[in-house]
């Protein structure tokens, strides 16, 4: 757990108000569950190249519905509001006592 510390708490550097969309793994789930209802469909698919486009092709679907709807999970202002990569690497911490 100490060494997965800062990735399990990444969202930390995040405003608050984002964290409950953050946790949030509903439009995920959505995107998934039409990628299984067409895959049904399909049934067998003849190859891996197959997969990758009627994939490719839900995701493209979907962002364009995003962008159409004009929905974003989080406004340009809110974003503007995270600090920049570099800022927000906190300073390295002592792992435990140095050995002399």
């Amino acid at each position: 757990m100490l060494e997965a510390r800062e990735v399990v708490l990444a969202f930390r550097h995040v405003p608050e108000p984002h964290w409950k969309k953050l946790w949030s793994t509903n439009l995920l789930e959505r995107v998934n569950e039409e990628i299984k209802r067409r895959t049904r469909v399909v049934g067998i698919f003849p190859n891996d190249a197959a997969i990758v486009r009627l994939v490719g092709a839900v995701m493209v679907e979907q962002d364009e519905h995003w962008q159409l709807e004009g929905r974003r999970m989080f406004s340009l202002d809110s974003m503007a509001a995270i600090p920049a990569a570099a800022e927000e690497l906190p300073a390295a911490e002592p792992q435990g006592p140095a050995m002399a």
